[in-house]
């Protein structure tokens, strides 16, 4: 009876296979983008399991993680910078809330610097952090005030010391200037910016009190005073003449104190930011009914006051996810203040913070009133090592894709997110949830962001919306 399992050589009849040699198979070598169409079960290098999971790979159903610190510690990316970009409605916010979620439970703090909506809020209080509402007749900020930062300067001596106080000088002065060059709405002199300095000297040198911080009122005060020491700034040791210098400088500082900023800036901070929380908000949004102005003014001022409570814990080992969202109503204000953020921004690597930053389109940047401040905002996009795009047009698509590289392919994925396809109500817009993460060359990752448990009430940004129409 003939076995079912043949010989190794074959059966010896006629059409059975026998073969005197067998010659041992061809070895090939190649390309998964070769391979694929050989064997179709060829996939890429797994996505990164490091950071928070946001979400499902779109192509091979794997999770993806994202956290720009670990990514950083890993070796993953060059620097923890994130910046967000796409359309209304897309999910922006709900991406950063799953970050900024994640990175609480890796025991970073949530920094959001200027909720202008408010988007974070509810989370904020959730994971049971700190609440800072600015407005007239709620909380205040000072500009001046150094918060940890001069707590710090206090317990230090030595050349560190020096150093830091230096520093703190600096952060004051620059604010104080990018706070009068959106009242004036232009650049103030080298003169003036001379005068102001020896003024934040004078104070500095007056308010001694362990907790004293100077305020705008003061610096206005010391320059109608006009003592000694600002008329050898001024160059002048005429009253008159030095007033005549400082004129324009001081009808810029009252309108800080009492023209459309008033209530606002002009006073002691009110509340300090609480170090031990998980997360701190700074709620800007009743500031943004006032005016864009104002918006501009509270934003520029809680950034400054966040990053100096980073600068104030530098070495204590903390990490920090600070958030910067509507970037470009912070930067068109006035010439000249994308120089501003531009220098608080620049170092957060060394300082262990990530930040993210969050804009509808590079339009809004380019819509900025000079090309210097045009080329700064781009820059914004060139030094994160991470942009996430959400859906956006091909339009929008083709400017990203000068300052982060897109493939073809990569182009038209992103842009089959960014309209409806539908006329029906209640349809759900095609690009929500949905993002490509890129980093540097690499292809991107396209991932789809799915809700769970109390996340869909507590990063649901349309809610205001729906209770005004019940």
């Amino acid at each position: 009876m003939r076995s079912s399992l043949a010989p190794a050589r074959g059966w010896r009849e006629p059409y059975g296979g026998r073969a005197v040699h067998i010659e041992a198979g061809a070895e090939f070598q190649a390309t998964t983008a070769q391979a694929c169409g050989l064997f179709p079960f060829v996939a890429g290098s797994g996505s990164p399991a490091i950071g928070t999971p946001i979400g499902r790979h779109q192509l091979f159903g794997e999770v993806v993680c994202l956290d720009p610190l670990a990514w950083l510690r890993a070796g993953l990316v060059t620097n923890p910078g994130v910046f967000v970009l796409g359309q209304p409605g897309t999910g922006k916010s709900t991406l950063v809330k799953r970050l900024i979620t994640g990175a609480i439970a890796f025991g970073s703090t949530a920094l959001i610097l200027g909720d202008t909506k408010p988007d974070y809020t509810m989370l904020v209080e959730h994971v049971g952090g700190q609440v800072i509402r600015v407005g007239r007749g709620l909380d205040r900020i000072n500009p001046l005030d150094a918060g940890p930062l001069g707590h710090a300067v206090r317990n230090l001596s030595g050349a560190e010391a020096e150093r830091m106080r230096w520093e703190l000088r600096g952060r004051r002065l620059s604010l104080l200037m990018a706070l009068c060059t959106l009242v004036r709405e232009a650049p103030i002199s080298n003169a003036e910016e001379v005068i102001l300095g020896r003024a934040i000297d004078l104070l500095d040198d007056r308010l001694t009190g362990p907790t004293t911080a100077p305020t705008v009122p003061d610096v206005l005060a010391v320059l109608e005073e006009g003592p000694e020491a600002l008329r050898s700034a001024a160059r002048t040791n005429n009253p008159e003449r030095y007033h005549e210098r400082v004129g324009d400088l001081v009808f810029t500082l009252e309108l800080l104190c009492s023209g459309s900023l008033a209530g606002v800036f002009d006073g002691p901070t009110t509340r300090t930011i609480d170090l031990s929380a998980p997360a701190v908000s700074v709620d800007i949004s009743r500031v943004g009914a006032a005016g864009d102005k104002l918006l501009t003014a509270a934003m520029l001022c809680t950034w400054a006051y966040g990053f100096a409570m980073v600068d104030g814990t530098a070495g204590e080992g903390r990490s920090y996810l600070g958030v910067m969202d509507e970037l470009w109503r912070a930067l068109r204000g006035a010439p000249g203040l994308v120089e501003y953020a531009d220098s608080l921004t620049r170092l957060n690597r060394a300082k262990g913070m990530a930040s993210i930053m969050i804009t509808h389109s590079l339009a809004d940047l380019e819509a900025l009133p000079t090309e210097e401040d045009r080329a700064k905002a781009r820059g914004f996009v060139e030094r994160s090592a991470i942009t996430v795009l959400a859906g956006l047009p091909p339009r929008e698509l083709a400017r990203v894709s000068e300052i982060a590289r897109l493939t073809g392919p990569e182009q038209e994925l992103v842009a089959s997110w960014s309209a409806p396809d539908s006329w029906q109500p209640g349809a759900r817009h095609p690009g929500r949830g949905k993002y490509l993460i890129k980093t540097g060359d690499r292809l991107g990752i396209p991932v789809e962001l799915a809700l769970v448990g109390v996340e869909h009430e507590l990063y649901d940004t349309d809610q205001a919306i729906r209770r005004s129409v019940q």
